[in-house]
């Protein structure tokens, strides 16, 4: 046996290694999910243990014409030719002690260290500064004393040589920067009151939204599970409100909660009589996150109700149980560990949001908000962000660890399979009718909210002149609109099908292939599922500003549009992976192996029988993908420069300004984009998907 076993496994790498085309796709996805995801949560770590100073060094030495004295990395006499060599810098700031500082025979990520027998060979030795952009760069010996573009050289006093200055050498000095490990961030913030602040309220707030959401989710999958709707249209009102706030951009509803019950609310000014009223803190912020997680806890619990097995309640009623008794004694235990899993699902969300609490929070900050505000509140203070960033993903990475290694398989194990038959549904009036009424109260709510929004935008001033006229429209297209649904869309159907490709592929390799990096991409892969948006931004802040590992490499794509796109791209990795996995469990491995041995390859049968197979979840992941990239924001907005406008990221600004009606304006068009995307996804799939295929054959 263990010889079959060796044979088998030997036989398999041949396998493997035998498939190039398999092999640069498993590397290219390495380097991919480490460089894009790991990478930047590195550095973000890293620089919330890493104070950075700069200093300045006096290069009299290097260009005085004198002797140049090499020393070794120890300040020591070099004896051998092929050691490194360094010269030795003084600081004219009292209390600097003298550095050694290295040099190099080459530039670039990959700079070679320079040795003696480049001094004796004559070649050009170059030192690693930092110029007056704070970029890492080499500078060559002989071209000191000469004024770059940028310029990297200055006086003693700080200021910069810029090509019109006098030069002295005994005046010119380069910049160094001098790394300090060290955890003092760590303690500075947990005694920092507005960081504590934040922290209880996202603490409390996740508990709420999750308790609410739970209730309400709970409350939709039993009623449409186990109680008999003899209305369609009450049905369809459910499956509808179910669906918007999934689909529709985050902020929507807290527009529509300022613009019903704000101060100027139309239910609360003009239907109570109420001038004062105050929705904005943690009671607007849990409504609003409440109204848009339960859907995802509604999903999640009606596949689990529909699993259970109605014997075991039918046998509990025969014994003269109540519902209720029922309920609690058979429906409720078997249900808890999914409860637990979408409790901790929609607490992730809640504390990862920002956009609700940067928009109706008012004073009551969150995590999310302040790490924003820490970089963009004129403090601009990176190692307190970094921390407090870090503090954030630690928790939201626990939580969703327990979620998907401990509550997923317990859920799994609960409830498996499906039920041995049909359930018969609840026709008892003094059941069907409070819980029906409750939903279609709820579903009213919602759909009351999402009208707000397009009426805020047509309205000619809300809360005083509500007579009908687009000036908002025109507002908004004046002031730059065509540029940010240009930008917005263009990025977002980039974005798209390359996202729907690469799950599709990290799906193939993760079910249908076996190596030892598999379960390395899996988990890298939906990590991004846990790191919240703000947390992501500041990562690719830090990981590309200055290039990776600050030394210029791709730094070019930072303020671009491709960082912007490979965010879209890591934001919805997870989404398309977990369809895929779960459409690529269903399907035979005979009808691929039948492929393999007629001589196709690992690409050739990929793309010729098992894309087509999934076709279905590659068009749902596309849209999928596009509709959370266009309405993104808490990822991006830190990343966009002037260069791009992002519809989401103009929403945000102007009802940040109270210039609600332009806002409104530009949500009631991407509502209308996204719910165009939901609805070709749907008539493409229809028409073309794998389900007609099968009906056609069928027939």
């Amino acid at each position: 046996m263990p010889v079959a076993r060796s044979q088998s496994a030997s036989l398999d790498r041949k396998k493997f290694f035998g498939d190039p085309v398999l092999v640069i796709t498993i590397i290219a996805l390495i380097i991919f999910l480490a460089l894009f995801i790991l990478y930047p949560l590195a550095m973000l770590l890293m620089d919330s243990v890493l104070v950075r100073d700069t200093h300045l060094y006096s290069i009299e030495p290097l260009v005085s014409g004198e002797k140049i004295v090499y020393v070794s990395e120890k300040g020591e006499e070099i004896s051998d030719s092929r050691s490194p060599v360094c010269v030795k810098l003084t600081s004219p700031t009292e209390g600097i002690e003298e550095k050694i500082v290295p040099l190099y025979n080459s530039t670039g990520l990959f700079a070679g260290r320079a040795t003696m027998n480049d001094v004796e060979k004559g070649n050009t030795l170059y030192l690693k500064t930092v110029n007056s952009k704070d970029k890492a760069v080499y500078i060559a010996l002989d071209q000191l004393t000469q004024v770059q573009e940028v310029p990297q050289t200055y006086r003693a006093n700080g200021r910069v040589i810029k090509k019109m200055d006098g030069i002295e050498l005994s005046d010119l000095c380069i910049q160094l920067h001098e790394d300090n490990w060290t955890l003092d961030a760590f303690p500075r913030i947990f005694s920092d009151y507005t960081f504590n602040n934040a922290l209880r309220n996202t603490l409390l707030l996740g508990c709420l939204t999750g308790l609410g959401s739970l209730l309400i989710g709970l409350l939709f999958a039993y009623v449409d599970v186990y109680v008999h709707i003899r209305s369609r249209m009450t049905k369809k009102l459910f499956d509808v409100v179910s669906l918007l706030p999934v689909v529709s951009p985050p902020f929507v509803l807290s527009l529509s909660m300022m613009l019903l019950f704000g101060r100027s609310g139309l239910i609360t000014r003009m239907v109570l009589g109420i001038y004062d009223s105050d929705i904005y803190g943690l009671w607007g912020i849990t409504i609003v996150q409440t109204l848009t997680f339960f859907p995802v806890v509604y999903l999640m619990l009606k596949g689990l109700l529909k699993n259970i097995d109605p014997s075991m309640e039918e046998a509990a009623r025969d014994m003269g149980a109540s519902r209720w008794k029922v309920f609690t004694t058979v429906t409720l235990p078997l249900l808890l560990p999914g409860l637990g899993n979408a409790f901790l699902v929609t607490f992730i969300e809640s504390v990862a949001d920002f956009a609700n609490p940067m928009i109706i929070g008012g004073s009551y900050d969150t995590l999310a908000t302040t790490i924003y505000l820490r970089i963009t509140g004129g403090t601009y203070d990176i190692n307190g962000a970094s921390a407090m960033a870090v503090v954030l993903l630690g928790l939201t990475l626990v939580l969703f660890l327990i979620q998907k290694y401990v509550l997923e398989k317990k859920t799994a194990a609960t409830l498996t399979g499906k039920a041995s038959r049909g359930r018969m549904l609840i026709e008892d009036k003094s059941v069907r009718y409070p819980l029906t009424v409750l939903c279609t109260a709820v579903s009213v709510f919602v759909i009351l909210m999402y009208i707000a929004v397009p009426f805020g935008a047509l309205f000619k001033l809300w809360g005083r002149d509500y007579s009908l006229s687009f000036k908002w429209f025109e507002q908004m297209f004046r002031e730059r609109g065509w540029q940010a649904f240009k930008d917005s869309f263009v990025l977002s159907i980039i974005a798209a099908p390359v996202t729907a490709l690469l799950s599709m592929i990290i799906s193939y390799l993760v079910v249908k292939r076996k190596f030892k990096a598999k379960g390395f991409i899996e988990f890298v892969s939906m990590l991004a599922m846990a790191v919240p948006g703000t947390v992501l931004g500041v990562g690719f802040i830090r990981g590309f500003a200055g290039g990776v590992f600050r030394t210029g490499f791709l730094q070019g794509i930072y303020g671009s549009g491709l960082i912007l796109i490979i965010v879209f791209v890591v934001r919805s990795l997870p989404v398309g992976t977990r369809s895929g996995i779960s459409a690529l469990r269903q399907i035979d491995k005979s009808i691929e192996e039948s492929a393999y041995d007629m001589g196709a390859g690992s690409g050739k049968v990929f793309m010729t029988v098992t894309l087509p197979l999934i076709k279905d979840s590659f068009f749902s992941g596309l849209v999928t993908t596009f509709v959370r990239s266009i309405t993104a924001i808490s990822a991006v907005i830190l990343l966009v420069t002037p260069r791009f406008l992002l519809i989401t990221c103009r929403i945000n600004e102007y009802a940040e300004k109270g210039e609600y009606g332009v806002a409104c304006a530009y949500a009631t068009i991407l509502i209308l984009i996204t719910y165009a995307a939901i609805l070709i996804m749907n008539t493409v799939l229809k028409y073309f998907g794998t389900s007609k295929k099968i009906k056609g054959e069928v027939k």
